[in-house]
């Protein structure tokens, strides 16, 4: 569970899909949310795809985040020697870069598989959370049912799923 005063890093597509589904603002209100620049940008490309409703103005959402980090080639070296095989995003890579280099507590919303195993591999699986769960933890109802992979049952399966999967890998 995320606790308000904890960080919660963001990915693009948990930043899209709380947009889609209109619970950014409540989220804004009640943590205190970062992404990184790489994964801004991402929320700007494609845009032409998405209906309008579901476009997101780039000066909007950096005014309602309380940081925006840059990431630099170290940092990125760095989640990449410990994360070997993993093949991550622009946005992705950025922010587990930007994770690993936090000395203080944090947890991360980010529902793609390839995000999700860099956490495995770094033993920071327990910091990953669902969209759902931030939702549910400040008592926030979306006005429309969020998709499968933000949910907290798709999390807890293919987490179980990742684990499983590492430590027979290991063997």
């Amino acid at each position: 569970m995320a606790h308000p005063e904890k960080p919660i890093l963001v990915d693009t597509n948990a930043i899209i899909e709380a947009h889609r589904i209109k619970g950014w603002p409540a989220l804004a209100r009640n943590y205190h949310i970062e992404t990184v620049e790489d994964c801004v940008t991402e929320t700007q490309t494609g845009f032409q795809n998405r209906p309008p409703d579901q476009r997101i103005d780039a000066q909007a959402l950096r005014s309602s985040l309380t940081a925006v980090h840059l990431v630099g080639d170290k940092e990125r070296a760095t989640l990449a020697l410990k994360t070997p095989g993993v093949y991550l995003d622009i946005g992705e890579e950025s922010l587990w870069a930007h994770a690993l280099g936090r000395d203080e507590p944090w947890v991360l919303c980010g529902p793609d598989t390839a995000s999700m195993l860099a956490g495995v591999r770094l033993g920071l699986h327990d910091r990953l959370v669902a969209l759902e769960s931030l939702f549910d933890d400040i008592g926030h109802k979306p006005r429309a049912p969020l998709k499968d992979a933000y949910t907290k049952k798709w999390l807890r399966k293919t987490l179980d799923k990742l684990v499983c999967e590492e430590l027979f890998n290991s063997t």
